[in-house]
């Protein structure tokens, strides 16, 4: 069985407030996307994808990350999260990891913990709260969501019984507004 991390990073940003869009914007040494980049790659799956659209970020991703862009990222994060699975789907992956990249202080740690969790929807959990990473694996694919800003949560409010949670490490903040990054500098 295989499994590939992916990242999505295709919203507009629009609540951050900055000079930047908020996946660009500098924080501890590198660029928040960078830092989610970062962590799923060092988890060492067999892939690493990031699903782009609102902003450029070709010049941020390192060497191994597969770039596949979300021409649809306006209809809401449903359309990046279809577009990430079904083009591991189409490398041959069984399984994937799905994290943010808004998400800077979420280590390698959870997302190879989500990885290793036996199930087809595993979720990391920090101190009681579920939050990305999460991993799906290929016999629920074809039950995500088509359309909206949603993603793997409301499968996991469908099928409550399929879930399994697996405590993590780490801060699974969303970098949403620039009073989020700058609260933690």
């Amino acid at each position: 069985m295989t499994t590939a991390a992916i990242v999505l990073a295709a919203g507009a940003g629009t609540r951050f407030g900055g000079d930047t869009h908020k996946l660009r914007a500098p924080f501890r040494g590198k660029t928040v996307v960078q830092h989610a980049l970062d962590a799923a790659l060092e988890a060492g799956l067999d892939a690493v994808y990031i699903v782009t659209g609102a902003v450029e970020l070709r010049d941020l991703i390192p060497d191994g990350v597969v770039l596949v862009e979300n021409h649809s990222w306006e209809l809401g994060q449903a359309t990046s999260l279809r577009a990430g699975v079904f083009t591991a789907e189409n490398d041959g992956h069984d399984a994937v990891v799905i994290g943010l990249g808004d998400q800077p202080l979420v280590g390698a740690e959870s997302w190879r913990a989500v990885a290793e969790t036996e199930g087809d929807l595993v979720t990391a959990v920090y101190r009681g709260r579920r939050s990305p990473p999460v991993k799906l694996g290929a016999a629920v694919w074809p039950l995500l969501p088509t359309s909206g800003d949603v993603g793997a949560r409301m499968l996991m409010q469908m099928r409550p019984e399929q879930v399994t949670e697996v405590s993590c490490l780490g801060e699974p903040v969303d970098f949403d507004t620039l009073e989020d990054l700058q609260s933690w500098k």
